[in-house]
């Protein structure tokens, strides 16, 4: 009992504070707590592992235009001349035709200021003699045709004469026959009065007058023989006049179209002068209007490349840059080689203006600030210089769900960053492509994942 209500002993005023401080005190668990972490973050890196992803392939490259008439030119002098005068200055707007330049002439050949009167002149004198060759060529084919119908007339009589001729052969020839005929039966009876002047049937007289009727007989076969012959040289004298007016005929007519062909000739020569001059004539008023070196199209003058007044140049040069006015902007990038088979037709790109603040974020382009929708216009099918391939993307019209526009203020030549999207792919897959080093992923992208872009 005494022990019971006996006091406790006083305790210090620092252990009561050290006591009271301890109770307040969270208890710690060092172990239980590094667990519950480790377990919580390899939880959200499996989360994490599991995220898609959007493959990307990035590009670098400059600001161009799509169409080759709205890219950066180069003005030429299509004739060689003096700088006289400058009507534009760098950074200054002109339009289709403005005056960029002024030439004056430096060739020998075109410093006559009436060339053209001259030239004329000579074209009139060539049109009189293309008129004379044209009446010299009628004259010559009248002349043919005169020819012609004379000789005509000639053939026919001639011919006559060799048709004349070959009938009289024929009827001597027949006489001929007749009186051989006559004489073989006058030899036939000679002999039978012969052997009955033996036999004493005819006298002496009788022997005699057939003998002389035989001579008789005789000569008219050799008159006859001889008017034969005489009508075949005369046949053959009416086949050599026939000849004759045929080569003479011939001999004219050749030397007829011998001159019916130098006419033409001449009359073709002249012509060629005729165009020849025309041609010059033509050549001087279209060299005249290139003394004026004019834009050819609107745009901006971006630099002149001749400087001074009196500088002569050559013809195809270079004398000013011009930039179009509104062109159809697109841009370049380039790729590596491996990459181009993943790109389409239809990749769309995300693209980062040099200028122009944003913020990309690689995998989730969605999400990116200050980047401009691109589409695929062309993937060249040769490499590059540097031996990447070139993009050209397009930008794509504005819509609802589209964001904006490219900025106005892009120039061609500036820098830009491109990057082509792909499939989406979990975050684990990229980060086990990119340690191997292996292209983005080939496989066609699920549906869901398309109507998700």
């Amino acid at each position: 009992m005494n022990n019971e209500h006996s006091p406790l002993p006083c305790k210090q005023p620092w252990e009561e504070m050290a006591t009271r401080s301890q109770g307040q005190l969270l208890k710690i668990h060092p172990q239980r707590k590094l667990g519950r972490i480790t377990m919580i973050l390899l939880v959200l890196f499996v989360i994490i592992l599991f995220i898609p992803w959007r493959q990307t392939i990035p590009g670098k490259g400059t600001v161009t235009a799509l169409r080759p008439e709205d890219r950066p030119q180069t003005v030429q002098n299509q004739i060689g001349g003096r700088i006289e005068h400058w009507a534009v200055s760098e950074g200054q707007e002109v339009k289709k035709g403005d005056t960029i330049l002024v030439l004056s002439e430096t060739s020998q050949s075109y410093f006559d200021e009436d060339l053209p009167a001259r030239l004329a002149e000579q074209l009139e004198a060539k049109q009189s003699s293309e008129v004379a060759a044209g009446q010299k060529i009628d004259a010559t084919q009248a002349q043919i045709r005169a020819l012609s119908t004379g000789l005509q007339l000639q053939l026919n009589a001639a011919t006559n004469k060799v048709l004349q001729a070959r009938n009289y052969v024929r009827s001597d020839s027949a006489d001929l026959i007749a009186i051989e005929k006559f004489y073989d039966i006058s030899k036939a009876r000679i002999a039978r009065y012969e052997e009955g002047y033996k036999n004493g049937l005819f006298s002496l007289t009788d022997i005699e007058s057939r003998r002389l009727k035989l001579q008789e007989d005789y000569a008219k076969v050799i008159s006859q023989q001889n008017k034969l012959s005489t009508a075949q040289q005369n046949l053959l004298n009416a086949q050599i006049e026939l000849d004759n007016i045929r080569a003479k005929y011939q001999e004219t007519l050749a030397k007829t179209q011998s001159d019916l062909g130098s006419a033409l000739s001449g009359k073709a020569s002249v012509q060629g002068e005729i165009a020849k001059l025309r041609n010059e004539i033509s050549n001087i008023d279209v060299r005249r209007s290139h003394y004026v070196v004019r834009a050819p199209q609107d745009g901006f003058v971006v630099k002149t490349l001749k400087a001074g007044v009196g500088e002569n140049i050559k013809e195809g040069e270079a004398v000013a840059i011009l930039q179009p006015r509104e062109p159809l902007v697109a841009v370049e990038v380039y790729v590596d080689a491996m990459d181009v088979p993943l790109i389409l037709d239809t990749s769309d790109v995300r693209l980062q203006f040099e200028g122009w603040p944003s913020i990309q974020f690689s995998g989730w382009p969605s999400v990116a600030v200050g980047t401009f929708s691109g589409k695929i216009a062309s993937i060249d099918r040769v490499a590059s210089a540097n031996g990447k391939y070139r993009v050209l993307v397009r930008q794509t019209l504005p819509t609802p769900s589209n964001d904006s526009p490219w900025p106005r203020q892009l120039r061609q030549g500036s820098g830009v960053y491109g990057r082509v999207i792909l499939r989406s792919v979990p975050l684990w897959y990229e980060i086990w492509r990119q340690l191997n080093g292996f292209p983005p992923s080939l496989e066609k992208e699920p549906q869901g994942d398309k109507d998700k872009k």
